[in-house]
């Protein structure tokens, strides 16, 4: 135990083992060691059941406290939203890392991961890998860095679409040449549905930006039938 570099103040994904009457017992999972958690480090205040915070079998993040040359004391309560977001979001892209490297190397990828932990950040591999696989090609062999790329290939996301209905209507003279320039626009596909329907489609990587494009765009629309004197409306 005493030959690992561990710092008080770190943060660990931990794996609950062991609940006794005196203290929770987890793994560490980054070091594969053993930690434990006294009742006053799990939350604030008084706990009337222990097992509304932990579980045996449940993945919590803890804070280490300090560390003693037979064990490593750790903080639930001290960890804050931040620091647990961070941990857990890492773990996930590690898993998803891991998922797609095994269906590859097999079961030498826990080895694989371990080692491009060990000169990589995996959250940032993970980040990088779809535009540049490059980054763990020195982990592989060639003929696995080319089913990699092609499995990568394969899973490029296709684009988010989204899409909402209106109606524009006009009384005026010009009323079809009004409704025309009020509905050009280059950011999205927009096609006459009849009965003075619309159908407006906006197209992005990730839904919340194609959300943000779509309401740009209809707030664009609204104030230019405004301002032609148009009847406008954003159907359900």
């Amino acid at each position: 135990m005493s030959s690992i570099d561990i710092k008080e103040g770190e943060i660990f994904l931990c794996t609950v083992t062991r609940i006794d009457s005196a203290a929770i017992f987890v793994n560490i999972e980054e070091l594969n060691i053993e930690g434990t958690i006294t009742f006053s480090e799990i939350a604030a205040g008084r706990i009337r059941n222990i097992r509304e915070f932990v579980s045996v079998g449940k993945k919590i993040v803890c804070k280490v406290l300090r560390k003693k040359e037979d064990h490593i004391e750790l903080s639930l309560r001290r960890v804050t939203a931040g620091e647990r977001d961070a941990i857990l979001d890492k773990y996930k892209k590690e898993r998803i890392l891991s998922s797609m490297l095994k269906s590859i190397i097999g079961e030498k990828t826990p080895e694989i991961i371990s080692k491009i932990k060990s000169e990589l950040d995996i959250s940032e591999v993970h980040d990088k890998l779809r535009e540049t696989p490059e980054i763990i090609k020195k982990f592989i062999s060639q003929t696995q860095f080319e089913q990699l790329k092609k499995q990568l290939s394969d899973k490029k996301e296709k684009e988010k679409e989204v899409s909402r209905k209106i109606t524009i209507k006009s009384n005026s003279e010009s009323g079809i040449k009004d409704i025309r320039a009020v509905l050009t626009t280059n950011d999205a596909d927009i096609s006459y549905l009849g009965s003075s329907q619309f159908l407006i489609r906006v197209k992005a990587k990730e839904y919340k930006t194609a959300n943000s494009q779509l309401e740009k765009i209809l707030t664009a629309i609204k104030d230019k039938a405004k301002a032609h004197k148009l009847q406008f409306e954003i159907l359900k």
